[in-house]
Protein backbone atom coordinates (compact mmCIF):
# COMPACT_ATOMS: atom_id res chain seq x y z
CA UNK A 1 0.00 0.00 0.00
CA UNK A 2 1.81 3.33 -0.88
CA UNK A 3 0.84 5.52 2.51
CA UNK A 4 1.01 2.64 5.01
CA UNK A 5 1.40 -1.27 5.18
CA UNK A 6 -1.27 -3.82 6.07
CA UNK A 7 0.46 -4.12 9.75
CA UNK A 8 0.21 -0.03 10.65
CA UNK A 9 -3.33 -0.11 9.14
CA UNK A 10 -4.23 -2.72 11.29
CA UNK A 11 -2.91 -0.83 13.98
CA UNK A 12 -4.30 2.15 13.65
CA UNK A 13 -8.19 0.09 12.76
CA UNK A 14 -7.47 -1.35 16.31
CA UNK A 15 -6.62 1.83 17.81
CA UNK A 16 -10.04 3.56 16.31
CA UNK A 17 -8.36 6.10 15.01
CA UNK A 18 -9.96 4.47 11.73
CA UNK A 19 -12.90 2.63 11.07
CA UNK A 20 -14.86 0.40 13.42
CA UNK A 21 -12.00 -1.40 15.43
CA UNK A 22 -13.94 -4.28 15.85
CA UNK A 23 -13.91 -5.19 11.70
CA UNK A 24 -12.32 -8.58 10.68
CA UNK A 25 -9.05 -8.26 9.53
CA UNK A 26 -7.25 -11.12 7.51
CA UNK A 27 -3.68 -10.88 6.14
CA UNK A 28 -3.00 -11.44 2.97
CA UNK A 29 0.80 -11.49 2.31
CA UNK A 30 3.79 -13.15 0.53
CA UNK A 31 5.42 -13.31 3.89
CA UNK A 32 5.54 -16.61 4.60
CA UNK A 33 9.19 -16.80 6.97
CA UNK A 34 8.83 -18.34 10.80
CA UNK A 35 6.96 -15.70 13.01
CA UNK A 36 5.54 -13.78 10.17
CA UNK A 37 1.75 -15.22 10.55
CA UNK A 38 2.57 -14.50 14.78
CA UNK A 39 3.96 -10.97 13.73
CA UNK A 40 0.48 -10.43 11.75
CA UNK A 41 -1.36 -11.80 14.40
CA UNK A 42 -0.09 -9.37 17.39
CA UNK A 43 -0.41 -6.63 15.17
CA UNK A 44 -4.25 -6.95 15.80
CA UNK A 45 -4.70 -8.73 12.80
CA UNK A 46 -7.39 -12.22 12.96
CA UNK A 47 -6.19 -14.49 10.83
CA UNK A 48 -3.47 -14.90 8.19
CA UNK A 49 -3.34 -16.10 4.23
CA UNK A 50 -0.13 -16.42 2.62
CA UNK A 51 -0.19 -16.10 -1.42
CA UNK A 52 -0.66 -18.30 -3.47
CA UNK A 53 -3.71 -18.95 -1.52
CA UNK A 54 -5.84 -22.15 -2.37
CA UNK A 55 -9.61 -21.64 -2.14
CA UNK A 56 -9.84 -24.33 0.21
CA UNK A 57 -8.26 -21.99 2.75
CA UNK A 58 -9.41 -18.59 1.92
CA UNK A 59 -12.85 -21.00 2.47
CA UNK A 60 -11.92 -21.96 5.91
CA UNK A 61 -10.78 -18.48 6.88
CA UNK A 62 -13.76 -17.07 5.63
CA UNK A 63 -15.40 -19.73 7.60
CA UNK A 64 -13.80 -18.94 10.40
CA UNK A 65 -14.55 -15.09 10.52
CA UNK A 66 -18.08 -16.11 9.98
CA UNK A 67 -18.50 -18.05 12.67
CA UNK A 68 -16.75 -15.54 14.96
CA UNK A 69 -18.48 -12.59 14.23
CA UNK A 70 -22.09 -15.24 14.93
CA UNK A 71 -20.27 -15.68 18.47
CA UNK A 72 -19.90 -11.95 19.34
Amino acid sequence: MPVMDGVEATRCIRAGRAGDPSIPIVALTAYVLKGDRDRFLEAGMDDYLSKPISLEELDKVLRRMHDRSRDN
